[in-house]
């Protein structure tokens, strides 16, 4: 019986601050959402810039193959990043909603 109080009181702080962090963030001016919308369009402007520069590349505009591979791999890289976030975001989402108020 203990340890369920224990564990009530605990989840109340951390919601406590979740709603003050949410009031805070909605003062800042910038929402999670629009930082998150704002670096998904940088990956797809990466990737836009990587197809650009591959098709330069193979219609003969593009002679610097370096610089075709370096955008492929920046790309790359920036797509695994975000994928790798969006799993953490599930996660923690499965995480708050298997918690028990």
């Amino acid at each position: 019986m203990n340890i369920n109080a224990s564990a009530n009181v605990s989840n109340t702080a951390v919601l406590n601050d979740v709603k003050t962090n949410a009031v805070n963030t909605e003062n800042s001016g910038t929402s999670f959402l629009d930082t998150l919308k704002e670096k998904l369009d940088g990956v797809n402007d990466k990737q836009i810039e990587s197809d650009d520069l591959t098709q330069k590349f193979i219609k003969g505009d593009e002679k610097d193959v370096q610089k075709v591979m370096l955008s492929t791999a920046e790309a790359k890289l920036s797509l695994e990043t975000a994928v790798q976030i969006r799993n953490k975001l599930v996660d923690a989402y499965d995480v708050f909603n298997r918690m028990q108020i």
